[in-house]
């Protein structure tokens, strides 16, 4: 584990579980960079790493209201992994939030503070 990698943090500042996983890193006296989707857009050269990290089921959030508000020849359209890329890029709201890049080279989506208090002892 190499100690000088920093977390990072991707996701949208407003989403409240982006918020939540904020203030949790934050109190545990994590330091971490956060890349804003909104502003910085999907690094596109990341996403490949993050389907094959978590798969891109788990990585495509079909129960957001930008999911919802997609056409749906679009929504029929991801069906595999090249399919789910390209529309994750397109429209970053329907990446679950957040991604986070942890220091250990592991790759979680979503906040969860048990798996995240592991992956930090």
């Amino acid at each position: 584990m190499s100690t000088n990698k920093i977390i990072r943090v991707y996701g949208i500042p407003n989403c409240d579980t982006v918020k939540k996983a904020r203030t949790w890193l934050t109190a545990q006296g994590l330091a971490y960079e956060f890349h804003d989707f909104k502003k910085q857009g999907v690094p596109a050269d990341k996403l490949p790493a993050w389907i094959q990290a978590v798969g891109w089921e788990k990585l495509t959030n079909r129960q957001g209201t930008t999911w919802r508000k997609l056409d749906p020849t679009i929504q029929a359209s991801v069906v595999d992994a090249p399919s789910a890329a390209k529309v994750l890029q397109e429209h970053a709201s329907v990446i679950k939030r957040p991604v986070v890049e942890w220091s250990n080279d592991q790759i979680t989506v979503g906040f969860n503070s048990e798996t995240w208090q592991a992956l930090i002892n």
